[in-house]
């Protein structure tokens, strides 16, 4: 079925794509289709310049708590706490849980790194759990399957900007007594039943890498509804010092330089307000690739479930076992046309840096999903900048990689 955009989505883009100066028409160089990269205009710049001027002395800090007032706000939860990268947003939310030695923590098998690394930094054990063969994120079933007397968080990821099962999985960890850390770096403004990502766990991590949807060129917040959450990571955040005792310059325990510069929360204020633009540009890539790509056999895109809304971060492409591809073989061939891609993720099992983990051996049998899907699936150009040119010259690529002639 062919993608639908949501009300007012086709409005909001054919305005959008109608201004003028707003950094979208012949700004991508033709020789060559970048896979991602942000839409930035001239209010990302006056807020910035404005920071660099004010934020200081009397004023310092303005920009950063304006930026996590108005993130809490968006996401519809009490407290934003913005940091220098999404992975210390999930490491100060496993030590707001108390994760420690002799711990696990399940986690999808199908996820970056970034999401696995701070189980280390904690001295915890990953647990990698399959995949839901549609949304490719984890569901219930997958995490039931892998939970031990041990288990002491469980992180869910909003993959690609898709969402789980959030609702069996919110009733699962309930009835276990266990914390759900929402990993949704790829996923902002990502929407389940009218509530955004980022809502659903009892903390959550965004992202604001350069690559993301709205960035701050490098960047990370964590939201929780939860005081108590909030107020250990808002103490860890800054070296281990009470808030509001900043004069006194003494830390009652070893902590953490985890907190965001203020031009950097400029540049998102201003980001973060455009959003609702942002994010009806992705999905518009997303629909020009759909409607170009569906009559394909064997090949899927990203899935949006009833009830959703998926940002498309990357727009995927996942090809039948038929076609015999590998991540190799297909990003080869776009490379050759000029067209940038980026594998999908691998698990995390079969990686090197995770061959010690106790579960990583049952895992690779375990997950027959995540092991069956990434390698044939591939992320396609998903630029902000995109042009419907440029994509119907990467589906002109794409139909050529599969035919069978």
């Amino acid at each position: 079925m062919a993608h639908e955009l949501k009300a007012g989505e086709a409005a909001v883009i054919s305005g959008l794509l109608t201004q003028t100066g707003s950094g979208i028409s012949g700004a991508v160089a033709e020789s060559r289709i970048p896979v991602a990269g942000p839409w930035i205009t001239e209010r990302e710049v006056r807020y910035v310049a404005e920071a660099a001027q004010s934020d200081w002395y009397g004023g310092a800090g303005q920009a950063l708590r304006k930026f996590e007032q108005a993130f809490a706000k968006d996401v519809g939860v009490a407290h934003a706490l913005a940091v220098p990268h999404c992975t210390a947003a999930l490491h100060l939310a496993l030590l707001a849980f108390g994760v420690g030695k002799g711990d696990e923590v399940i986690l999808p098998d199908i996820t970056w790194v970034a999401t696995a690394a701070p189980i280390y930094y904690v001295g915890a054990t990953p647990v990698f759990a399959d995949v839901d063969p549609a949304s490719w994120c984890l569901n219930a079933a997958s995490i039931e399957r892998c939970l031990s007397e041990r288990t002491k968080a469980i992180i869910v990821v909003d993959l690609y900007g898709g969402m789980p099962d959030m609702l069996g999985i919110r009733a699962l960890a309930e009835e276990r007594g266990i914390p759900i850390l929402e990993d949704a770096a790829q996923a902002i403004g990502a929407e389940l039943n009218g509530r955004r990502a980022g809502s659903f766990g009892d903390m959550a991590t965004f992202s604001f890498h350069g690559s993301k949807t709205l960035t701050t060129g490098e960047g990370g917040m964590l939201v929780s509804d939860r005081s108590v959450h909030h107020d250990r990571c808002l103490f860890l955040r800054d070296h281990g010092r009470p808030p509001g005792s900043f004069r006194t310059f003494i830390s009652t325990e070893v902590g953490y330089k985890y907190k965001m510069s203020s031009l950097q929360a400029a540049f998102g204020l201003a980001q973060l307000e455009r959003l609702e633009e942002l994010i009806a540009r992705k999905r518009q890539i997303f629909a020009w690739y759909e409607t170009r790509l569906r009559d394909l056999p064997g090949v899927t895109l990203n899935f949006e479930a009833p009830g959703t809304r998926n940002t498309y971060w990357m727009v995927t492409m996942v090809a039948d076992p038929s076609y015999g591809l590998s991540h190799a073989s297909m990003m080869d061939h776009f490379d050759r046309r000029g067209i940038e891609t980026r594998p999908f993720f691998h698990p995390l099992s079969s990686l090197p840096a995770f061959s010690s983990a106790p579960d990583a051996a049952e895992a690779r049998t375990r997950n027959v999903h995540a092991y069956g899907i990434s390698p044939r699936a591939l992320n396609l150009p998903s630029a902000l900048m995109l042009e419907e040119a440029q994509v119907d010259r990467v589906c002109s690529a794409v139909r050529e990689l599969l035919s069978r002639d």
